[in-house]
C-alpha cells in the first residue's frame, strides 16, 4: 500500500530558474510538470538535435518492455529503479503490477521535482508495494542501507536493478563502474541489471545535444558501445545483448524508429 510519509514534500528548492534534467526530459515527453527554464533548455536542444523526443519515447518505451520481460519471462518481483524522473504512465510499478500484482518497487531520485510528485509513484496495489526515497546515484551505501529499501524488498531473492539514462549523469567513467558494481554487490545470483545511457557512437551522433545539456547546468556525458558493455561484464547478457533500445525485443512502435533518431543504447543482463 502507499506510504504516503515517503511522499511528502519536504524542503525541496525546486529552482524554477535553473533547467531541471527531470523537468526537460518530461516536457520532451510531453508533460507539463516543467517551467520556462525547462522548456528554454529543451527546445535549444532539439534545435540541435532534432531527434531529441523520439529518442525520449524510445527510452521510455524500452523502460516498458524490459519491466514486462523481467516481470512476465523471468519472473522477477522484486525492482529497484533508480533514477526514476517524473511520473509518467505507465509506470513501471503499473507495467510489473500488471503482470503480478505482488510485485514490489523501490523508485529513487534526488531531483526534488520528483519528490514533489512521488505520489503518483505509489498507486500500488494493495497486494504489492511501492516506496519512494530521496537519495543521489553518486552514493550507493546511503541508497542500500536506506530503510525503504529493507522495509519493502527481500534482498535473499532475486532484484532487478534498473539504471535507465541515468548513468550518464555521473560523468567519472570509473566512478560510475564502482556505482554500478556496489549497487549490484549484495544483490544474489538471479538478480538482473536493466541499464541504458547516451552512446556517443550511436547514428544520433549526439555530442553536439550533450554539449547543449551542459551549457545549462545539466552534466551528461555519453559513452562509447565498448563502454556502456563494461557495466554488464560478469554478467550474463539477455538477447540481443547491448543495442539502440528500439532494437531490444522491439514492439510495433520501435520498429518504426530509425537509427538515427535513437542516442540512447542499453541492455539487460543476468547476475550468475
Amino acid at each position: 500500500m502507499p506510504d504516503t510519509a515517503d511522499s511528502e514534500p519536504r524542503s525541496a528548492d525546486l529552482r524554477t530558474d535553473v533547467a531541471h534534467s527531470a523537468r526537460v526530459y518530461d516536457y520532451l515527453l510531453g508533460g507539463k510538470d516543467n517551467y520556462s527554464a525547462d522548456r528554454e533548455a529543451a527546445e535549444e536542444i532539439v534545435k540541435i538535435a532534432p531527434y531529441m523526443r523520439t529518442s525520449m519515447r524510445a527510452s521510455r518505451n524500452f523502460m516498458v518492455r524490459v519491466a514486462r520481460h523481467l516481470a512476465a519471462d523471468h519472473g522477477v518481483r522484486q525492482f529497484l529503479d533508480i533514477g526514476t524522473g517524473l511520473p509518467t504512465s505507465p509506470n513501471l510499478h503499473e507495467v510489473v503490477q500488471d503482470v503480478d500484482p505482488t510485485a514490489r518497487i523501490v523508485y529513487v531520485d534526488n531531483d526534488p521535482i520528483v519528490l514533489v510528485h512521488a505520489r503518483a509513484l505509489l498507486t500500488s496495489t494493495p497486494e504489492g508495494r511501492s516506496r519512494y526515497i530521496q537519495a543521489d546515484l553518486g552514493e550507493p551505501d546511503a541508497i542500500l542501507t536506506a530503510p525503504e529499501v529493507h522495509e519493502t524488498l527481500n534482498l535473499d531473492e532475486p532484484v532487478a536493478l534498473c539504471l535507465l539514462t541515468v548513468i550518464h549523469f555521473i560523468p567519472d567513467d570509473d566512478q560510475a563502474l564502482r556505482i554500478v558494481r556496489r549497487l549490484l554487490e549484495p544483490l544474489p545470483s538471479g538478480s538482473f541489471l536493466a541499464l541504458s545511457t547516451i552512446n556517443i557512437e550511436s547514428a544520433a551522433k549526439p555530442l553536439n545535444a550533450l554539449k547543449k545539456h551542459n551549457e545549462h547546468g545539466i552534466r551528461a556525458k555519453g559513452r562509447t558501445m565498448a563502454q556502456i558493455t563494461s557495466f554488464f561484464d560478469g554478467l550474463e547478457l539477455v538477447e540481443p545483448g547491448v543495442t539502440a533500445v528500439h532494437h531490444w525485443r522491439p514492439d510495433d512502435e520501435a520498429r518504426k524508429i530509425n537509427d538515427s533518431q535513437v542516442s540512447i543504447y542499453g541492455g539487460l543482463a543476468r547476475k550468475p
